[in-house]
């Protein structure tokens, strides 16, 4: 009862996945992904044991079509079971068990694995494909994935209607302050509209818990150092490096304060 794609990146640095449901906290369930290993999606009668056993497989060595079989192999409620696995090396595998409720069913290519049960019928992951094919492959893998999901979620998605999203994002080095590779972990659990709001928490995302690129670093010079800490003074902060902590913005703004985000600078000036 769940529609979701599971994707590499075409620079082969991130895998992720992205799903949606009529089904409370969908998140919890469905998603798992390891950065140099590979991700997957289990659903329909989700086995959650195959998060664990799947990326297990694929750190071993095996490809998502062998890492699959194994799971299938092992479990005697394959025909209930839907899942998408993209490995180290991008290459999809998916299954769709012959008692998943109609319409269900899956679609893969070189480097995606698109999947659904319950739905309201085959365009749904049909123009989850088509969004991802036609989606910018230098784009960042979870804006590629969102254009996806919200292509099915148009074209109907589940058929019983909308509760909960979520997305999962890994990349080495990607988490906060650098120190684990979880790029993007966002999950929307209950909502009457939840694509649109793992939409609107993903741009939120992107201001606090992304790293600024070096197109969007300001360098620090004395005078704007100077502009900077009386900034925080006169909203009674220690000092700047105090008010970025209160704010959030580590993420976006040097600790030696070299450098500062355009988009926090626009803040503190006024313009954002």
């Amino acid at each position: 009862m769940t529609f979701s794609i599971v994707a590499r990146s075409a620079d082969g640095e991130t895998w992720g996945v992205a799903v949606a449901s009529k089904f409370l906290a969908v998140g919890s369930a469905v998603p798992a992904a390891v950065a140099g290993v590979g991700a997957l999606a289990t659903q329909a009668d989700a086995n959650v044991a195959y998060k664990g056993l799947a990326l297990s497989h694929l750190d071993e060595g095996a490809t998502a079509p062998v890492a699959l079989q194994r799971l299938l192999d092992e479990d005697e409620g394959r025909s209930h079971r839907q899942v998408g696995i993209v490995d180290l090396d991008g290459t999809a595998a998916a299954h769709t068990g012959v008692d998943c409720i109609p319409w269900a069913g899956d679609r893969t290519g070189e480097g995606y694995a698109v999947q659904g049960n319950c739905l309201a019928g085959e365009e749904v992951v049909e123009e989850m494909e088509r969004a991802w094919l036609a989606s910018d492959v230098d784009a960042a893998l979870q804006d590629r994935l969102l254009a996806a999901l919200a292509a099915g979620d148009a074209a109907g998605g589940d058929r019983r209607g909308r509760q909960s999203a979520a997305m999962l994002v890994v990349r080495d080095e990607a988490g906060y302050g650098g120190l684990d590779d979880v790029a993007v972990d966002l999950r929307v659990d209950d909502h009457v509209a939840p694509i649109e709001e793992l939409t609107r928490l993903l741009g939120l995302h992107d201001l606090y818990l992304t790293a600024s690129t070096e197109a969007e670093k300001v360098a620090v010079d004395d005078a704007l150092r100077a502009d900077l800490e009386a900034f925080a003074a006169a909203a009674g902060h220690r000092d700047f490096r105090a008010w970025v902590g209160t704010e959030n913005y580590e993420m976006r703004v040097a600790a030696d304060l070299a450098w500062i985000d355009r988009r926090v600078l626009a803040i503190v000036r006024g313009d954002g």
